[in-house]
């Protein structure tokens, strides 16, 4: 399958270096310093100690080519999505695979006019070192369900099923909501917690007084999206303890003054709060302590 990934980050690359291994792969960056450095030295995926070269077709996003393209997947940060989608000319019978986190770009989606939208949800932990450079720190499964499809398009999902290898699994959902809904509790209540808290993702259980703060997070999260307690629960859990010495996205972000997504998760959390009328105030704090942040990195 030719498959275009939009996007040079620890997911792009992550996706690009095992997809190439069975696809005809072409990896699209938003800078032609990303994709020269990558040209040069190779897209190199590193897993423990060992470390692969895997050569592959990288090309800079402003010399898109979507010319026998049957699959894109859209690899860039939830708030750099409407930007790119707009910026690039991605025709109606593109196929398209969203994996985004959180559920704020469902927005957008809604409005394109694509003939088949996938959308995926990623429990990988992956780490880009550098430019070319990104580190499978934990293996986990990529969940793909069906937004809208033509009949003639759903080989597609099936295709990237059948090629699932032992590092790099896949797994079909049959609906979206409900996939996109467990992985959004689970961000919403780890990622801004250890970005305000400054900890690893065990730290949040291993520590009494921010164990409370995880129950009451996890609590809200519950009541805004409507969603049964116990459904979640031990999920939250038991990503936290499988991933205890990880550090979440979100403060991966704050240390290294990037943006982060909290629009696209806590962000979605308030909004559904407000349509509940419901009351969220650990919340709403959260989610202004890390818009502070953002703040205070863009103006120093």
């Amino acid at each position: 399958m030719k498959i275009a990934i939009i996007g040079g980050g620890a997911v792009g690359l992550l996706f690009a270096s095992y997809l190439q291994e069975k696809n005809d792969v072409i990896l699209y960056t938003r800078s032609k310093e990303q994709s020269e450095q990558i040209r040069n030295k190779g897209l190199v995926r590193k897993k423990g100690d060992e470390s692969r070269p895997i050569p592959i077709d990288v090309r800079p996003i402003s010399h898109w080519d979507d010319n026998g393209v049957e699959l894109v997947i859209l690899c860039v940060k939830q708030y750099m999505l409407e930007e790119m989608v707009n910026n690039v000319s991605l025709q109606p019978n593109l196929p398209l695979l969203f994996v985004q986190n959180g559920m704020g770009h469902l927005s957008l989606i809604k409005k394109l006019n694509a003939r088949s939208i996938f959308i995926g949800s990623v429990e990988h932990g992956a780490m880009r070192v550098n430019n070319h450079m990104v580190s499978h720190t934990g293996i986990g499964i990529t969940k793909l369900a069906t937004f809208r499809a033509e009949q003639g398009d759903k080989w597609i999902l099936k295709e990237l099923f059948t090629q699932s290898i032992r590092a790099f699994p896949m797994q079909m959902e049959q609906d979206y909501m409900d996939m996109l809904t467990t992985k959004l509790v689970v961000n919403a209540v780890i990622n801004p917690l250890t970005a305000v808290l400054n900890v690893n993702n065990g730290g949040l259980l291993t520590n009494e007084h921010y164990q409370l703060l995880f129950d009451q997070l996890f609590d809200e999260v519950c009541l805004a999206l409507n969603v049964n307690h116990h459904t979640y629960y031990k999920r939250v859990v038991y990503v936290c303890e499988n991933t205890a010495t990880n550090e979440s996205s979100m403060l991966k972000d704050i240390k290294n003054d990037r943006k982060t997504e909290i629009d696209a998760i806590l962000g979605y959390v308030l909004e559904q709060a407000q349509k509940r009328g419901v009351q969220v105030p650990l919340t709403l704090a959260l989610y202004h302590c890390i818009k502070g942040r953002e703040l205070k990195e863009e103006r120093m």
